[in-house]
């Protein structure tokens, strides 16, 4: 957990300096989909290796694919990414911790991401409980989840590609969308998974425009640390979901309740996307406003 928020940090910062400026959110969301693919196929190969050699054995086989990943690094990573920047002092990376512009950035990945882990990280219960599934059609509806995940993680950056700020609004809406819809729905089989589906989509096409933002706002001189943080804080989102959810429950209003819950965390983050391309504007009409 340590490695994870660096790692992800300077990937999206890398990622971003191999491409044209117009293709950055598109190379943060193809270092993402890494991610998903592992989550999808890291889980269930890490349960059988486990349960065929023991649980040590699922250990060491993610030992041997960080010495792999790391060789791969080595070898494909250009050597001048980066190479003609100047290094930031860590005063420079913790000044950009001042502006208001980063912060608010980092506010709106907890809340506008925070809002899906009210729900995913109680999808089983929802399942079988409330749509009616059995145990062991839980796996599968993941996996099509998932399937969804890999699609709106492209399609967001594609969409960031062509204005982050359209992006920022349509997947956060969207997303809040999806979640009111699905408590809408959750007891019908056929349209809970329906929506699953479209809620991975939603949910992951925020990612790149969450990320990119955050670049933009903290510049070339702070953004490694601040993409850094903002790892850190879609895990964050990921704890402020669980733990939202969790009250819900513990509060009587049951488990029908948790989509409306995180259609409201995220309709947060949409409020605060709003507020801060708010604070944009006059900065925009300032530098198109002629000189007198």
């Amino acid at each position: 957990s340590l490695a994870h928020g660096t790692f992800f940090g300077v990937g999206s910062v890398v990622a971003t300096s191999l491409v044209p400026e117009d293709k950055r959110a598109s190379a943060i969301a193809t270092m993402f989909i890494g991610l998903t693919v592992a989550t999808l196929l890291g889980v269930p190969f890490g349960a059988w290796f486990g349960l065929m050699l023991g649980w040590r054995a699922a250990f060491w086989a993610v030992a041997v694919i960080g010495v792999i990943a790391f060789a791969v690094l080595a070898v494909l990573v250009p050597g001048h990414v980066g190479a003609n920047d100047k290094p930031a002092s860590l005063r420079e990376e913790l000044a950009v911790l001042g502006r208001p512009q980063v912060l608010l950035g980092l506010a709106m990945t907890v809340f506008g991401f925070g809002g899906l882990f009210a729900v995913f990280t109680y999808v089983q219960p929802i399942l079988t409980r409330l749509t009616g599934f059995s145990d062991a059609a839980v796996s599968p509806i993941l996996l099509v989840f998932g399937a969804g995940l890999a699609i709106g993680n492209v399609a967001g950056g594609r969409l960031a590609d062509k204005g982050v700020a359209r992006a920022l609004l349509v997947s956060l809406g969207g997303l809040a969308a999806v979640l009111v819809a699905l408590a809408a729905v959750i007891s019908i089989k056929a349209l809970a998974v329906a929506l699953l589906f479209v809620l991975g989509i939603a949910a992951f096409a925020t990612v790149a425009p969450l990320q990119l933002r955050v670049l933009e706002a903290a510049g070339v001189e702070g953004r490694t640390l601040a993409s850094s943080l903002n790892i850190a804080a879609f895990n964050l989102g990921n704890a402020l979901g669980a733990w939202a959810g969790g009250v819900t429950i513990d509060r009587g209003l049951g488990l029908g309740a948790l989509p409306l819950v995180a259609a409201l965390i995220t309709a947060v983050g949409l409020l605060l996307a709003l507020w801060s391309l708010r604070l944009d504007r006059p900065v925009v009409l300032a530098t198109q406003c002629p000189a007198e």
